[in-house]
């Protein structure tokens, strides 16, 4: 997080510092505000409709979708985007000739250089440099190379934070089949244990149990789409203590409650799922004599709140702590899975919250925005 906060400072700073030099290139009519507010609001205007196409990485489509605004944060001049392999995207009038040897000084060197007709920057995303920035101009300035070494600098930024975005997309897209294959081994081989018992005492229920049983893992591994919405989730989470209670018989009692309204948020895909499996596993199966689990869903005005309640033999704080920290012992997984998952959705303040005590029981929360993290717009 430290690394996102001080990319977009940095940003911000730069375009600060970019606004002062076009403050001095560009007249502004005064009716609709000082020149000075009119330079800034263009210039985060402009590098507003930039930021998304440098985000998607230093390729052909978004570097041209990207040049036109970096043009015009550079007062027209003609410029291009280069990677360490060539030109990206062009546009104006570029000495591509006369670039060639100061775009290998600049990816070899790290440093802004010049020349009678042209100036290139670095891109740099942390210590790599990526690619360039080369502007031409038949009057060379002090001005402008500082005005191109600032946008190379807020584009080296907005690289930065794709990259980052893909990085984290990738990690959680890890922990998701890691989580799916933490909880296929045990629950397949105690649900099919549990469904065989019924094959010739009870055939019809073993019936009813086997199709449960392919609803919950045709659910559970899918391979499409990273949400899902609270109600697909509970049908989920209703057939797998289906299963369990054909397990646990009488030992295993579930109360839930859910408000209607709720039933529609979006969610990260297996947010809730673990967290019910591990009250049944961790909870109720070591206890002696019957356990209860509770599962609420409250609306809480812009949120959703989400309540997974046991009264089965508790655990010692430290050892959760320890399990979200990711250090904790198998079976632990799914516990650090869904906190570092829901924290990188919607942030550090969303992440589970769990109460518990030896021979107390465990209560975890969480709380979900109603927004689309999908849209969050």
């Amino acid at each position: 997080m430290e690394v996102v906060g001080g990319a977009v400072l940095g940003a911000a700073v730069v375009l600060l510092g970019l606004a002062g030099w076009r403050r001095a290139v560009r007249q502004r009519d005064e009716s609709l505000g000082s020149p000075d507010d009119l330079a800034t609001y263009a210039t985060l205007h402009t590098a507003s409709l930039a930021a998304p196409a440098l985000r998607a990485g230093l390729d052909t489509e978004g570097a041209a979708r990207a040049l036109p605004y970096l043009r015009a944060l550079l007062g027209d001049a003609p410029a291009a985007l280069t990677d360490g392999a060539g030109v990206v995207a062009s546009s104006g009038d570029v000495a591509a000739e006369q670039a060639v040897p100061l775009v290998e000084a600049v990816l070899a060197e790290g440093r802004t250089q010049a020349s009678d007709r042209l100036v290139v920057a670095p891109l740099a995303v942390e210590d790599r440099v990526v690619g360039t920035l080369v502007v031409g101009t038949d009057h060379p300035s002090a001005s402008l190379v500082r005005a191109t070494t600032e946008v190379a600098r807020w584009i080296s930024s907005q690289l930065e934070l794709g990259e980052l975005a893909a990085s984290r997309t990738a990690l959680m897209e890890a922990e998701l089949r890691a989580l799916r294959a933490q909880i296929s081994p045990h629950f397949i081989y105690n649900s099919l244990g549990a469904i065989a018992s019924y094959v010739r005492t009870d055939p019809e229920r073993a019936r009813s149990l086997l199709l449960e049983f392919a609803d919950f893992t045709r659910y559970s591994f899918r391979r499409h789409g990273d949400f899902t919405t609270l109600a697909d989730e509970l049908l989920s989470i209703e057939r797998y203590l289906v299963l369990e209670k054909a397990r646990f018989g009488d030992r295993l009692r579930v109360t839930s409650s859910v408000a209607p309204e709720v039933l529609h948020v979006t969610l990260p895909f297996l947010a809730v799922q673990p967290l019910v499996e591990n009250a049944v596993r961790h909870g109720i199966e070591p206890k002696d004599g019957p356990g209860h689990i509770t599962v609420v869903a409250r609306d809480a005005g812009a949120a959703c709140v989400i309540e997974i309640e046991d009264d089965g033999v508790g655990s010692d704080p430290e050892v959760v702590r320890e399990a979200l920290a990711g250090r904790a012992s198998s079976g632990s997984i799914g516990l650090a899975n869904v906190d570092e998952r829901l924290r990188a959705v919607y942030g550090d303040d969303h992440g589970i919250v769990v109460e518990t005590a030896p021979g107390l029981g465990t209560k975890v929360s969480l709380r979900v925005p109603k927004f689309n993290p999908r849209d969050p717009s």
